[in-house]
């Protein structure tokens, strides 16, 4: 190996990138366009299979992305863990790299891999509200399954994303679903986010379902912090008949829920209200 090569982890070494890769992950796009007018390949990969595109896309560099794409980059082309340039691109944060990817037929749904996460998961691990609903409208799999973080919304609880995880909920994410027994709401305890346990909680969590160690969302609190004693007021307080009414009518309506609450001929009052409107 060339000793002047620099390591970059699961990306190899500079060394064994193209001209068109440093153009890329740089940002130049006037010296990328050249590179690509004079005939450079666009899909030129490294022995990680890591391509042009998947270098701008990591790096935030949409203009970049825009430019691989019209000179023919291929978009679903997977590096050696099973990342595709979509994945890059969500994990960076970047949404106007997102939508170019998917306006150019990116799969929003590749097939996950030991190595790697779904678009879906690497935008709520970046919390990135924004990713996560251009994502979740182009049809992502709200249930899809890493074998490291479950759910997007255990990965989106776990890293205290809030509004990524109204997100899910909201588009039909189911609140109780397990990793090892473990749900969305033992996350929630563990980072200590009252207002997370509360979302959770309002749309079905269940507070006292175990963990594959026997332990509740509460057992992960610190005693007498507010997530603790949130925990406690749920236990010695039960959910309203009205509350647990919503919870039913989102439940049997899933993913149809917002689409068809909001056709229904009953008060807009109601209706904000079963939509978990703020102002309800």
């Amino acid at each position: 190996m060339d000793s002047s090569a620099v390591s970059l982890g699961e990306f190899g070494f500079w060394s064994e990138r193209t001209p068109v890769h440093k153009a890329a992950s740089t940002g130049q796009v006037e010296k990328l366009q050249f590179l690509v007018d004079s005939g450079a390949s666009v899909n030129a990969a490294t022995a990680n299979n890591i391509t042009p595109l998947h270098d701008a896309c990591l790096q935030d560099h949409p203009e970049c992305v825009r430019v691989l794409l019209n000179a023919g980059a291929q978009v679903d082309v997977r590096t050696i863990h099973g990342s595709t340039p979509l994945c890059h691109a969500c994990a960076a944060g970047s949404v106007e790299s997102v939508r170019l990817l998917l306006d150019h037929g990116a799969s929003v749904n590749p097939s996950l891999t030991a190595l790697t996460a779904s678009p879906l998961h690497e935008a709520c691990i970046r919390g990135n509200q924004e990713c996560v609903k251009l994502i979740i409208s182009k049809g992502a799999l709200l249930e899809a399954f890493d074998i490291h973080f479950g759910t997007p919304l255990h990965i989106a609880c776990s890293k205290a994303h809030l509004e990524c995880a109204l997100q899910l909920l909201n588009a039909g994410a189911r609140v109780n679903a397990t990793n090892f027994h473990e749900t969305a709401l033992h996350h929630a305890g563990r980072v200590g986010r009252e207002d997370l346990i509360e979302l959770l909680v309002e749309f079905g969590g269940d507070i006292n379902v175990r963990d594959n160690l026997g332990r509740k969302p509460i057992d992960y609190t610190t005693p007498g912090s507010t997530s603790h004693i949130c925990l406690q007021h749920y236990e010695s307080c039960p959910l309203s008949l009205q509350q647990l009414s919503r919870i039913t009518l989102r439940r049997v309506l899933g993913t149809r829920a917002l689409q068809v609450i909001t056709k229904l001929d009953i008060s807009q009052r109601i209706i904000s209200y079963l939509c978990y409107k703020k102002n309800s």
